[in-house]
């Protein structure tokens, strides 16, 4: 038997036997429909997510990613905390860019309206959370983490990370790993709250430094303070490159 090819695909023996054509299998409307679920059609998908993502941020500015926790009550101090945040980062000209969620996202994304900035967020498809929060101006809602992480990370100039949970410390160390590795520079990462996040920091110093798994160069890469200010101005210093 001939070799066939299926667009870039060769296919030989056994493997050619299949006689027909991916057109005409794109114009059958006949049969099952399971074919929008297989990973072939999921990556066309995930390559929309990325487009959309890209074309919708690609003019935003200078941007600032603040995380916390979906939980936070709007009468918790955190709260009223997110909104300073969010509302100081605006007044220093940088857009806001959350999860897109409720609690302190939500208390980020209502600081950077109200103080006219560009409020923005990235939302994910769950199980126990619908639709983006009141204050996202502009919003764009995620099927796949990965893609969504993406444009956290491309799309801002540093992270200012509150009182959260688990996805909240997985943007954390994502953030970290890639400032360690180099994939990006010039990158503030703050934590907001010194009572929340100290025992995170002692963990790692007394444990992980100490069995040599991290460098001090590493716990370095992180800024604890319960003062907004200081945390927008390393914002501003890393934007005007002053940051060491």
């Amino acid at each position: 038997m001939k070799d066939r090819y299926t667009g870039p695909v060769l296919k030989r023996r056994h493997q050619a036997e299949e006689t027909e054509t991916t057109d005409q299998r794109l114009l059958d409307s006949r049969g099952p429909t399971d074919w929008v679920h297989t990973d072939p059609w999921r990556v066309l998908r995930i390559q929309a997510e990325f487009i959309e993502g890209f074309g919708a941020l690609a003019e935003l500015g200078p941007a600032i990613s603040v995380f916390g926790s979906a939980r936070t009550a709007a009468d918790h101090p955190t709260y009223a905390l997110a909104e300073e945040v969010g509302r100081k980062l605006a007044e220093a000209n940088f857009a806001v860019i959350t999860g897109g969620g409720p609690g302190s996202m939500e208390a980020a994304n209502k600081g950077a309206s109200q103080a006219g900035g560009v409020s923005v967020g990235l939302g994910i498809e769950l199980p126990f959370e619908s639709g983006l929060n009141q204050w996202v101006d502009k919003g764009i809602n995620f099927r796949y983490f990965f893609a969504r992480k993406t444009m956290f990370i491309k799309y801002s100039q540093g992270y200012v990370v509150l009182p959260g949970g688990v996805g909240t410390l997985d943007e954390l160390f994502e953030a970290l790993t890639l400032v360690q590795t180099v994939k990006v520079t010039r990158f503030p990462i703050v934590l907001l709250g010194t009572t929340y996040w100290q025992g995170l920091l002692d963990w790692m110093r007394d444990t992980q430094l100490a069995e040599g798994t991290i460098s001090q160069r590493d716990l370095d890469f992180l800024t604890l303070t319960d003062d907004v200010d200081e945390a927008v101005a390393l914002m501003v210093a890393a934007r005007n490159g002053d940051l060491s």
